[in-house]
């Protein structure tokens, strides 16, 4: 991806909102042309545009007709105003445009654990697009600054938050770029109560909404650190915040109806993509996180071979004291559990190798060829194998 596609991609998901008092969005509106919105909306088309060919987009179309269909079930009226972009970036977030535009970042979908969780974060993200959040975030930015300084500050953001790098602006800057992007608590409040309602009335299970900020909380302070620039400055999750949402919930929930949690569609329609994105998130090396999001995960599926051969290549990645150990025990369980990966016998044999265990190196490395004899990496493996012959 050439690097001047990214900043037009994600100002799209980066023109926050701030609390209003305008009427809400009707399905198909457009503002009038003479407006300050339909200026607004008009730079957004343009970042459409880019955002199609960003090289970016994940590419599913399974993936994709599975998320709008949850997007209409939580918003029939509006459900042909959104256009869905679904993001392959391992970071959590969903932002939504005043012109309609939804990007789903698959870090989302690795961390939803279930319909209903997903369906809380998509009718979040729907109540700042109804209420019209954007623009009266808009108009107050363009009283403290000019309109080229507003693009300009976000134009850095997104580069620098993706590549882990620093912000390339002054301190002033980041002042700016604090003041576009923050959430004022009405406006968190206000998508919130949206959300939630057009989750409730879809009839998904009110319980969820709190849960999946409970869990991105575990994993920031598992790192020890604040999280990454741009989802938590659009999104805080604040205890005030979840303990709101556990109250509503509480008051919504009725034992005796039927509630939708959609656990087994969830893991229907994201366990072809699950390998690419549990391969993306490890490649960030936030381990403290990801150790935290797979001890969530597996006590959903500890059967799953899968995760626990993520789980071991998180050890054997991170090669801290007892790292080893803990991944040739991990390894061990994948083996023993529901359809674990090929990948397993190479990684076990990358781990033998590296603790000099040459006979059982030896033999890892001959079931994964035995596997997959057109292995992409063929060649590297029987070099390997020659050395250890």
């Amino acid at each position: 991806m050439r690097a001047a596609r990214l900043p037009a991609l994600l100002l799209i998901g980066l023109v926050a909102a701030a609390c209003a008092t305008l009427p809400d969005l009707r399905p198909g509106e457009r503002p009038a042309l003479d407006t300050d919105e339909a200026g607004l909306w008009m730079q957004m088309d343009r970042l459409e545009e880019a955002l199609r060919t960003s090289g970016t987009l994940l590419g599913d179309a399974s993936v994709e007709r599975y998320l709008r269909g949850v997007l209409c079930r939580l918003a029939p009226d509006h459900c042909g105003s959104v256009r869905l972009y679904v993001i392959q970036t391992p970071h959590f977030n969903a932002t939504m445009a005043p012109n309609g535009v939804l990007q789903v970042w698959t870090g989302l979908l690795l961390r939803a654990e279930n319909e209903a969780q997903l369906a809380y974060v998509l009718g979040h993200e729907l109540g700042h697009y109804l209420r019209r959040h954007s623009l009266q975030r808009w108009r107050d930015v363009r009283l403290k600054t000019g309109v080229a300084e507003f693009f300009a500050v976000l134009a850095v953001a997104p580069v620098a938050f993706l590549h882990g790098r620093p912000l390339p602006i002054g301190r002033a800057g980041l002042a700016e770029l604090g003041s576009v992007l923050a959430f004022s608590r009405d406006n968190e409040r206000e998508a919130d109560e949206v959300g939630f309602e057009l989750m409730v009335r879809a009839g998904y299970d009110p319980r969820e909404a709190p849960r999946i900020w409970e869990a991105l909380e575990r994993e920031r302070e598992a790192a020890g650190r604040s999280a990454p620039l741009i989802f938590f400055a659009i999104h805080p999750p604040t205890a005030e915040r979840i303990a709101r949402l556990r109250e509503q919930a509480e008051r919504a929930y009725a034992p005796e109806q039927v509630w939708r949690v959609g656990r087994a569609e969830w893991v229907a329609a994201t366990s072809r993509i699950r390998p690419v994105l549990l391969r993306d998130e490890l490649r960030l090396r936030d381990f403290a996180r990801t150790a935290v999001l797979l001890d969530r995960l597996l006590a959903a599926e500890p059967r799953s071979g899968l995760l626990r051969f993520y789980q071991g290549e998180m050890f054997r990645l991170r090669a801290g004291e007892g790292d080893e150990g803990r991944a040739l025990a991990a390894y061990e369980q994948a083996l023993a559990a529901d359809d674990p990966p090929v990948e397993i016998h190479r990684s076990v044999g990358l781990l033998r190798l590296r603790r000099g265990e040459r006979e059982q190196a030896r033999a890892a490395f001959e079931r994964y060829l035995a596997a997959v004899p057109a292995a992409e990496d063929r060649a590297m493996i029987e070099s390997y194998l020659e050395r250890l012959r």
